[in-house]
C-alpha cells in the first residue's frame, strides 16, 4: 500500500474499487474489503468468476481496437490496477499507445499514480464519470481528441444512478470523440438473473457506490447512433471469445453485457 494514504479515505467503509481488486486477487484492499466481498461470494460463488470475465472481455475488446488502429484510450473508472490492465495490452502492441485511466476512488488513483510512476505514456484522474468536461478537458493532457480514441467504460456505468441522467453523460463523452473513436461498455444486467445474484447486488448498497442494474435494451442505449461491432450486446463471454471453446455454457451466470461500438460519422472537411 501506499505510504501516505489520502485523508479522506474512510477506512471504515468498504470501497467497490477495493472489493473489485481483492476478486481480481489483488493486494490493494483493506479488511473492511474483504469482509464485504467474502459476504457477496457467500451469496453467489462464482462471482470472482464474473469479475475476471470482465477483466478479459476488456482485453479482447483492446486488442480489437489496436487492431483498428486505435492508440489512445480514455478509461475511466479503471480502479486499482493489476495484471493484464489497459496500458500493459496497448503498449505490448504498440510502445507508443497513450492511456489516461480515471477513478472516483482516491485510493485506487493513489495506487495508480504509484504503479504508473515513470510512464510517461500513461496519466491518471482523480475524477467522477459524472463530470463528463472535466475528464475531457483533463486527458487533453496526453490524449488528441482530434484523433480516433478508444473509451473505455468497463463495469462502471452500472454505478450511475438514473437520477444522474448516464445516458446523457455518455452522450458527451460521445460528442467530443472523432470518427473511427470506439465505444466499450460492460454493465450489470438484472435480466435471467437468479434471486441470490439480486441479493448480493443489494449489498453494493453498503458501499459509496451502489450499482443500478439495466436491461439490455437500456445498455444498448448508451451507445447512441454509433454502430454496434458484431456480435452487438451480448453476455461477456459471448463477445469475441479467444476460441469457440472458450464461451461458459450458462454465459448467463455473470450477470452483465457488453459490447462495442465505433463512431462511424463521416470526417468533416
Amino acid at each position: 500500500m501506499p505510504e501516505a494514504i489520502p485523508t479522506e479515505i474512510d477506512l471504515t467503509r468498504p470501497s467497490a474499487a477495493r472489493v473489485y481488486d481483492y476478486f481480481l486477487g489483488g493486494a490493494h484492499n483493506f479488511e473492511i474489503d474483504r469482509q464485504l466481498a467474502e459476504q457477496i461470494a457467500a451469496m453467489t460463488p462464482h462471482l470472482p468468476a464474473t469479475m475476471r470475465a470482465g477483466r478479459e472481455f476488456l482485453r479482447r475488446a483492446v486488442r480489437v481496437l489496436l487492431d483498428a488502429g486505435i492508440d489512445q484510450f480514455l478509461d475511466i473508472g479503471s480502479g486499482i490496477p493489476t495484471v493484464g490492465n489497459v496500458h500493459e495490452v496497448a503498449q505490448a502492441a504498440d510502445p507508443e499507445a497513450r492511456v489516461v485511466y480515471v477513478d472516483i476512488d482516491p485510493v485506487a488513483v493513489a495506487h495508480s499514480r504509484e504503479l504508473l510512476a515513470g510512464n510517461e505514456l500513461t496519466t491518471v484522474l482523480h475524477a467522477d464519470l459524472r463530470e463528463p468536461e472535466r475528464i475531457l478537458t483533463e486527458a487533453r493532457a496526453l490524449l488528441d481528441l482530434g484523433r480516433p480514441v478508444g473509451i473505455l467504460l468497463a463495469g462502471v456505468v452500472h454505478f450511475i444512478p438514473d437520477a444522474d441522467r448516464p445516458a446523457e453523460l455518455l452522450a458527451t463523452l460521445r460528442s467530443a470523440a472523432a470518427p473511427g473513436s470506439h465505444l466499450v461498455i460492460s454493465h450489470s444486467t438484472f435480466e435471467d438473473q437468479p434471486q441470490e445474484m439480486l441479493d448480493a447486488q443489494r449489498l453494493s448498497a453498503r458501499t459509496d457506490t451502489e450499482i443500478t442494474l439495466r436491461s439490455r435494451a437500456e445498455i444498448a442505449g448508451f451507445f447512441g447512433d454509433w454502430t454496434l461491432l458484431e456480435p452487438g450486446v451480448v453476455h461477456m463471454p459471448l463477445w469475441r471469445p479467444d476460441s469457440p471453446s472458450d464461451p461458459d455454457d450458462r454465459p448467463e451466470r455473470f450477470g452483465a453485457f457488453c459490447g462495442v461500438a465505433r463512431n462511424d460519422r463521416p470526417v468533416l472537411g
